[in-house]
């Protein structure tokens, strides 16, 4: 049973936080939460009362892909429970991929926990939390399958000036190392239409960039029989008036066609950047993991996208440790990633998944072996992510400014952002700038590449004398009156204030 605590005596007044674990459509889901939350009436916690965790109701909402994610839930519910204790009417819900896999185990395990539900059924949030705090008990709710498709859902963006739009949920693939589909479902496809309305809601709300997301973003339309859907969903939206910047994550390797590659080079707002998932190098790890396709194809693909566009950058995932890898399977994966020169890469060492194929195979490998072979890989990586970094010094780049990129900005009086290819770039600002023509996120810089490192480069020709060019864009604007809304005042271009204030979308409707 859960012990709870009355309820507070004004729900309008009621503050909440929305804590993300995982991946980016755990934030797309977050903001679903958000929506939801304050269409109910909550309001978002102030950001020092965020920071100390200091909110009338706390989800979690949770990933279950690597095998410390229990760890990371529990622990952040071993700290909430204290604060819980001294905060009266105070509620905490956990939502997402664990809590679809884990259930009523969450309760189980952490009693304090006042409501839990799943990937299926983000929309019952707020009746889950009245009904607890109306109840005096844990409220769990966990749907088996979609039932209602989120992007219909009140939507609290976290930018003002790039947003996600969601274009399929569930995956049809069956990796065995990936719990994903369990947890998430079959694919299931929006229809073009809402796609675009979506897309045109955020540019009118002053979104600039917009992300295309799904499990497997590159079979959009298999639930609808058409092969050539997503190449030609990437040219509409990219045509959409205001739009200038696209992007898409994550795509397949096994169904990734020319015919995205020509959409990509052909539509300027496409942007020339690209995450492709490699997984492994080894062909018989590759067939191990269900993943399929073979080097060569893999290769074949950077190849062709390369030729399109020469100065696209490609990313990558990269497990090391799968059962059953040796050492000859493990060169194979290094000469694939030096062939590949990524620009950088999400390195991983294998984890058990219970109730993934995977988990019951033999030659499960021991830790020393994984963490040695990782270790070779990641220097590996880093050398080529310096080298591939290296050669853009001298290069003139456009940098959308974004807000909390940048960690040490304030130390080293940058400002950060991404360059066309997703890079991330810290740029100095010349020293005779006005304070209202300070870029603020949104706004895109030109400047030149000075220095590089691994995982950044800077920019520091604003000081040097070197080009350096502001263009305000809506996408600023649309920040600095969020900021505004949050501060009273217009806000600094540092990106050290809150947030930009909601832009709320449910599903648009073509008219």
């Amino acid at each position: 049973m859960s012990t709870m605590t009355p309820p507070a005596a004004d729900q309008a007044t009621r503050t909440y936080l929305v804590k993300t674990l995982g991946c980016q459509m755990n934030v797309h889901d977050s903001e679903h939460m958000a929506g939801l939350l304050e269409q109910a009436g909550y309001v978002a916690a102030s950001p020092e009362a965020a920071a100390a965790e200091e909110a009338d109701v706390i989800v979690i909402n949770t990933c279950a892909v690597r095998e410390n994610a229990a760890d990371r839930l529990y622990g952040n519910l071993g700290r909430l429970a204290g604060i819980k204790r001294h905060r009266p009417g105070m509620q905490i819900a956990v939502g997402g991929c664990l809590a679809q896999k884990d259930r009523t185990g969450i309760v189980e395990r952490a009693p304090w926990v006042d409501v839990v539900f799943g990937t299926h059924n983000l929309d019952v949030l707020p009746v889950l939390l009245d009904r607890a705090r109306h109840n005096q008990d844990a409220a769990v709710e966990i749907a088996e399958s979609l039932q209602v498709f989120p992007s219909t859902l009140p939507t609290k963006r976290e930018s003002a000036y790039a947003g996600w739009v969601s274009i399929s949920v569930g995956c049809n693939n069956t990796c065995t190392f990936c719990i994903v589909p369990h947890l998430r479902g079959k694919e299931r496809d929006r229809r073009p239409g809402d796609v675009l309305a979506e897309v045109q809601a955020l540019v009118d709300q002053g979104a600039i960039e917009v992300t295309l997301l799904g499990q497997n973003v590159n079979s959009y339309g298999v639930e609808f029989g058409d092969r050539g859907a997503f190449a030609k969903l990437l040219r509409a939206a990219g045509a959409t008036p205001g739009l200038e910047r696209l992007r898409f994550t994550s795509p397949h390797p096994a169904s990734f066609t020319d015919d995205v590659i020509a959409a990509m080079a052909e539509t300027p707002t496409v942007m020339p950047s690209l995450h492709m998932p490699l997984q492994s190098g080894s062909d018989r790890i590759l067939r191990a993991m269900r993943r399929s396709y073979r080097s060569a194809k893999f290769l074949g693909i950077l190849e062709r996208v390369r030729a399109a566009m020469p100065e696209a950058a490609i990313t990558t995932d990269i497990i090391v440790g799968f059962p059953g890898e040796t050492e000859e399977d493990f060169a194979e994966t290094l000469r694939v990633v030096e062939e590949s020169r990524f620009s950088s890469a999400f390195t991983f060492q294998y984890s058990i998944r219970p109730g993934t194929p995977a988990a019951d195979l033999p030659d499960q490998l021991p830790k020393a072996v994984v963490q040695e072979r990782y270790e070779r890989l990641t220097a590996l990586q880093d050398r080529i992510a310096l080298e591939e970094m290296q050669a853009q010094v001298g290069r003139t780049v456009e940098v959308l400014m974004a807000e909390g990129e940048g960690r040490k900005d304030g130390a080293t009086h940058r400002l950060s952002g991404r360059a066309a290819d997703n890079r991330l770039v810290h740029v100095a600002l010349p020293s005779e700038l006005a304070e209202a023509d300070r870029p603020r996120p949104g706004d895109l810089v030109t400047v030149e590449v000075t220095r590089a490192a691994p995982h950044f480069l800077v920019a520091d020709s604003g000081l040097t004398g070197g080009g350096f060019a502001v263009r305000r864009t809506r996408a600023g604007d649309a920040w600095a009156r969020g900021d505004e809304h949050s501060h009273g005042e217009a806000g600094d271009a540092c990106g050290t204030g809150a947030p930009a204030g909601p832009v709320l979308l449910g599903l648009p409707t073509l008219k």
